[in-house]
Parts: structure tokens; sequence; C-alpha cells
């Protein structure tokens, strides 16, 4: 299978309140991406002026808006960019930077359009036990029941598009319903997917069970028709 000519890959990623990880998250990322995109989601620490620091594109929400639109603003900004892949990369660090071209080079080498990265085939994931148990069931099965989409993870934040996917996709769930959005509406469009495991290190644990049903009432609210 022959590999395609892209020529812009450009990294997308949110952050809001991540002074201690983020000089060291886009330094890593920097290997591996032509260029970066930081969005700003209304930090109130020192996140702006230390990506601005790192030399990076830097977007800024005025108010906190979700991870959901951060997203958005950077699919619009790196669109604008000329970007050709878009990659979704998290700030704080729980990825690795490393991997991104093993999820590239499936698009690249023509396998998929989009690649989800997935914790649950093969590598190390040393996820708590809550969310393992009981926000991934709950957002698998949101995403069996409203749309009949299964993967083997639901809501990694590690994922890689090309541009596109990102024109077609608009986020409208501004905060964390987005994953089950985007994938609904990849496979809504009939997108070429690919899975590719990834690795996460847990640092902290910030999702409880009201964010879990929180997801459920955002998607249930926005009526995800698109």
């Amino acid at each position: 299978m022959g590999t395609l000519k892209y020529k812009k890959t450009m990294a997308v990623i949110p952050a809001y309140n991540e002074e201690k990880n983020i000089k060291k998250v886009l330094e890593e990322v920097k290997n591996y991406v032509d260029e970066i995109i930081l969005v700003d989601d209304g930090s109130v620490d020192n996140t702006f002026s230390l990506a601005q620091e790192s030399g990076v594109i830097v977007v800024k929400h005025l108010i906190n808006r979700g991870q959901g639109a951060s997203l958005q603003t950077g699919n619009e900004k790196a669109l604008s960019r000329g970007a050709e892949i878009i990659v979704h990369f998290d700030a704080d660090g729980q990825f690795l930077a490393k991997e991104i071209p093993e999820l590239v080079a499936l698009i690249k080498n023509n396998q998929a359009e989009v690649v989800f990265g997935s914790r649950f085939l093969g590598k190390k994931s040393n996820m708590p036990w809550f969310k393992e148990k009981v926000i991934i069931p709950l957002a698998h099965l949101v995403n069996k029941v409203f749309w009949q989409v299964s993967l083997t993870d639901p809501q990694s934040g590690f994922r890689v598009l090309t541009a596109s996917v990102a024109r077609k996709i608009e986020i409208i769930n501004d905060r964390m319903a987005h994953n089950s959005e985007i994938i609904a509406k990849v496979f809504k469009n009939n997108f070429k997917v690919k899975e590719a495991p990834i690795t996460v290190i847990y640092h902290h644990f910030g999702q409880n069970i009201s964010h879990g049903f929180k997801i459920v009432k955002d998607l249930f609210l926005n009526k995800l028709i698109d």
C-alpha cells in the first residue's frame, strides 16, 4: 500500500492550569510534529506564558470552556495554517510523545483517516480502578446505545486525524462528552478507522462518578444528530 504525501503534521494540545507539565510536554512533542498549537483554556496559572516561552502557537480562551471546545478551537487554527494531519495530545504528561509517529504512520500509509489511541491493546496503562471499572464501561455503554459503535478505548484523548476529517467534524460538546461525539461522527461519516496501542502513565486521577454521569447528560442535552 503506497504512502500518501502528507506534508504538514500539527499537534493540538488543550491545556488548563498545566504549568507543572507544559514545558516538558511541548519540548517532547516538538520532536515529532511540524507545529504545535497550544489552546490555553482559561488557565489562571502560568500555562499561557510558559507556552509562549516555548515558541509554540498559543491560542487563549478568556474563560474555561472545556476540552471539547479547546480541541475545536485548535482544529480550526491548525486548518487555517495548512495542517494536513492533526494530532490531539493531552498537556498533563500522561502520554508519550515518542508514540506519535506510530499513530501518524497509519495515516501516512493510507491505512486510516482517523487513528484512536487505545490503553487496552497491550501497552502499559496504570489506570485507576474507578476509571477502569466505572467510567470506561459507562462510556462503552453510551457509545453502544446511542450509535452502535464500539472501540476498545472510548475515552482516549490521543488521536490523529486528517485535515479532511477535521473539516467534516465540528465538535459541539464543549466538555468531556466530546470523546463520544468525535467517535460517533467519525463512524457516521464512514471514515477509515484504526486503533493503535498507546502507553498511559497516570500521575493523578481527575474524574469521579459525577463526571461520568455528566458525560451522559451532555450527550442527551446536545442531541448529537450531525
